[in-house]
């Protein structure tokens, strides 16, 4: 069985993170599992996985994802594959497009990641919307609020979803090396306790509320943010505005993620809302307390093992920073929770699940044809 994963690039998110950890374990169990970018553009993920050697690496280009022409590059791919595996907008919408023009019988699969899409929003595109889905053989929901949303959203029948979570190598972030303080920032010494949040710099996941709460903690806390985006230049003019230079630092795109993490004291993460978040379950495997907006797509993850604030209290932020940073005992307890908890989500369970759903697919077009 021949199996294609598109999406638009391997630029960073949780879905591209998704196929970064997860192709190497699917070759792993001898299955031959190619990857499609509408983007192919170098970036800090492609170059990583080019380095495994594990897979057969295709690229559309490295201008927008949004030409139209891509759709006719995309044709010559459904005839190599048993099933295309699809991932994000608008590589949702250009596969099928291209299945249509070209006749093809492959069937698709589709991911959807977020609970949230301006499409969702949109009265005009709506319709558009459900015309597209009907078109996957298979929707996997990365959680059961993904699911409500999506079936609602399509009007199509339970049958057609499969709920798979998605997961994160545990293993790596627990085992991590901790680099000493001053390895991360210079001027960091060991009685600092280091606030952490990996996420890329775009609304929904609200680094402002964050970088406020850091008025409300003491001069010995410092905050790192991990990852870049549009809204990073309004991130740093805001520390500046609030004159946090000296005690919020912007480390742009990493690749010692689990470094960092497992030599931080508290990992955030202030999202408006996720799809399922693979930045808190690296967060909470790290065996580091974790303190979450309590949204959609969070909530679920780390209710019961991390904390949880209102989204976008930063005064509420604060505080659950400075109850973990002045309890040994909570910060030891949560520590514990979060690690335990991360270990539900797995990548290793989830790539079985995926497994079974292709050689199910798989059966069932034989009996088709």
């Amino acid at each position: 069985m021949k199996i294609l994963q598109v999406i638009n690039s391997l630029n960073t998110g949780g879905a591209e993170k998704l196929l970064l950890e997860g192709i190497p374990l699917y070759a792993k169990k001898r299955m031959t599992m190619d990857i499609l970018l509408l983007n192919g553009a170098d970036t800090p993920f492609l170059i990583a996985l080019k380095k495994q050697e594990c897979c057969n690496i295709y690229s559309l280009g490295k201008g927008s994802v949004y030409n139209p022409f891509i759709i006719l590059k995309l044709i010559p791919f459904l005839k190599k594959y048993d099933i295309i595996h699809v991932h994000l907008f608008p590589a949702q919408y250009f596969v099928v497009f291209a299945k249509l023009i070209s006749f093809s019988k492959v069937p698709l699969i589709f991911t959807e990641h977020s609970t949230n899409n301006r499409r969702l929003e949109s009265s005009m595109i709506k319709w558009i919307d459900k015309y597209i889905y009907k078109f996957y053989k298979r929707i996997i929901c990365i959680t059961e609020e993904v699911f409500k949303i999506i079936q609602k959203h399509s009007n199509l029948p339970k049958e057609k979803f499969s709920i798979i979570k998605n997961g994160v190598n545990v293993s790596v972030f627990k085992e991590s090396t901790i680099l000493n303080k001053n390895e991360i920032i210079p001027t960091f010494k060991l009685e600092h306790k280091v606030v952490i949040q990996v996420s890329s710099f775009q609304e929904p996941k609200d680094q402002p509320t964050l970088i406020k709460a850091m008025k409300h903690l003491p001069e010995y806390v410092k905050l790192i943010l991990v990852g870049e985006g549009i809204l990073r230049k309004e991130c740093e003019n805001l520390v500046r505005k609030l004159n946090l230079e000296n005690r919020i630092f912007f480390l742009g795109i990493r690749t010692d993620v689990p470094q960092l993490l497992k030599s931080s004291d508290v990992v955030v993460l202030s999202s408006k809302y996720e799809g399922l978040s693979l930045a808190s379950i690296e967060g909470m495997a790290s065996g580091k307390p974790f303190i979450a907006s309590n949204v959609p797509g969070l909530k679920e993850v780390v209710d019961g093992a991390g904390l949880l604030f209102p989204q976008g209290d930063e005064i509420a932020l604060a505080e659950k920073i400075t109850a973990l940073i002045t309890n040994e005992i909570l910060y030891s307890k949560v520590a514990v929770a979060c690690q335990s908890r991360a270990l539900l989500y797995d990548i290793n369970n989830m790539v079985e699940k995926h497994i079974a759903l292709y050689q199910s697919i798989e059966l069932n077009e034989k009996k088709i044809n």
